[in-house]
């Protein structure tokens, strides 16, 4: 019986866990919806004054970028920006033979008359971070913008996000990311669903309320003495945007969210190049965990909602360990529930954790339908779209939660850049991209035993009990069966 009450337990604190986050997503909906009520306007630089225009230094940081440098940089100059008060600083980390074509490119461009640099590193210290913080060191720019490789800011881009640093307690302006690719595949369309609710629901339901927000790590423009205010960059956890973020937040600087400039950019298009990307988020979102949670809870500067809405930020990715806990616990639970009919109101009570799906679904069915709108065509779309997301989030809770308790525990790793593609139709050319992993993990073997897992967990509904079964977990295995199948065969077809 002692194994059956640690089973209980644990299984019943994840649930409460995973609750207490849709409630925290249902009061930024709320934030959200009146968010959309309130109008705001710019100050405005006059830009026909050379005088007043500030001067911005837009950061690139690269790293073996071959099939996306000649994009990048071509689209980059296409902004709307005085010659003479713009700097380009291509911080380029790269170890292959992007380095000589890079310098080319770049070389072209500064004989047009652009200010464009090629700096480069002896070393990878401090990874992206560590780049960031060489490149400010001459950085001739009062702000600071920064792109990724594969981002397409459109060319009024700097004009409709510098005027908001007329007020001068604002330290980052942080754009909304577009998707070029969203509808290449399942997988991309899942990524695109899942960054949607961030770029709206999140960001825009903490920023309208004062709570903390995280600057993206790229589209977006820092005031160069807020970056040095908080510390400047730091290389100790795997998500650096999201570190010096807090640390400028704790320090009073105010961010500004703009929800209607989109910077579009391409999602990852193989499953091994999402899970190093899905691997840092998580991973980095615990090591801030780790390192930012007394800061913000000893904090007199901050609000007790924004401390609470802080701490739950800071614990996203710790959600995907609950739900793998869930999960697994939830089969020899359905055994304990028909053993012990005892504690068949304790049963009744734990199903009204199934909320916590309904939660998520009005939630992010608001983000959805404003984009999409609210038909019954979109609505069908929506669902299907939705449970698809569910199941392929859940298929990929394990990998998550190793990268989350790494980052709890403090094991460090590299930073695994993600790898970029340049899509431009519906084709597989991107199989032949030279970075991406050959080797299958270890993890994937776990993944294809925890489908077969949940397998005998649709089984298992069909054998117990007295009464012909008991189908009521049996959605939710066959949804942790689809996504961890589909996590699984889609990483062992990638290497073959």
């Amino acid at each position: 019986m002692l194994l059956e009450i640690i089973i209980i337990c644990v299984y019943s604190i994840a649930l409460i866990l995973i609750f207490m986050y849709a409630l925290a997503q249902l009061n930024l909906l709320f934030n959200y919806i009146k968010a959309q009520k309130n109008t705001e306007n710019s100050l405005e630089f006059n830009f026909s004054n050379a005088d007043e225009i500030p001067y911005v230094t837009i950061q690139l940081p690269v790293f073996n970028e071959i099939y996306v440098m000649d994009r990048l940089l071509k689209n980059i100059v296409l902004i709307d920006y005085p010659k003479d008060k713009l700097e380009i600083q291509v911080l380029d980390d790269s170890n292959d033979e992007s380095v000589e074509s890079t310098a080319i490119l770049i070389k072209a461009l500064q004989k047009e008359g652009f200010d464009i640099q090629h700096i480069q590193r002896t070393n990878r210290e401090g990874f992206k971070a560590g780049a960031l913080k060489e490149g400010l060191v001459n950085a001739k720019g009062e702000y600071i913008a920064i792109f990724d490789a594969d981002f397409l800011p459109q060319t009024d881009w700097l004009k409709r996000t510098i005027p908001f640093f007329k007020d001068e307690a604002v330290g980052v302006v942080q754009t909304r990311w577009g998707h070029i690719n969203r509808n290449y595949s399942v997988l991309t369309r899942i990524q695109a669903f899942a960054l949607d609710a961030h770029f709206t629901l999140e960001q825009v339901g903490r920023n309208s309320k004062g709570h903390f927000i995280n600057f993206n790590g790229t589209a977006g423009v820092w005031r160069k003495t807020c970056i040095i205010d908080a510390g400047n960059w730091e290389g100790d956890t795997l998500t650096e945007d999201l570190d010096l973020s807090y640390r400028a937040q704790l320090k009073d600087w105010k961010f500004k969210y703009l929800e209607d400039v989109e910077t579009p950019a391409e999602l990852p298009v193989a499953i091994s190049a999402a899970r190093s990307q899905q691997f840092r988020w998580n991973k980095g979102g615990a090591e801030n965990f780790q390192k930012m949670m007394w800061r913000v809870l000893k904090s007199k500067n901050i609000s007790a909602k924004t401390k609470l809405h802080s701490l739950l930020h800071l614990l996203n990715s710790t959600m995907f360990l609950n739900i793998l806990i869930v999960g697994i616990l939830s089969i020899p639970m359905l055994y304990i529930k028909n053993e012990y009919t005892h504690l068949k109101m304790y049963f009744y009570v734990m199903s009204f954790f199934v909320v916590s799906t309904l939660i998520f679904f009005i939630c992010y069915w608001f983000m959805y339908k404003k984009s999409h709108g609210s038909s019954l065509k979109s609505f069908v779309q929506y669902v299907v779209l939705f449970f698809t997301f569910f199941s392929i989030a859940m298929g990929f809770s394990l990998h998550n939660s190793i990268a989350v308790l790494e980052g709890h525990f403090g094991k460090r790793s590299d930073f695994v850049r993600t790898p970029k593609f340049n899509i431009n139709a519906l084709t597989d050319t991107w199989k032949t991209n030279k970075y991406l992993k050959k080797n299958i993990s270890a993890n994937v073997i776990f993944e294809g035993i925890l489908m077969l897992y949940f397998g005998f967990g649709m089984y298992s509904a069909f054998i117990v009990g007295d009464q012909g079964g008991d189908f009521g977990l049996f959605p939710f295995h066959l949804m942790l069966f689809l996504g961890f199948g589909f996590v699984f065969f889609k990483s062992i077809s990638s290497k073959v």
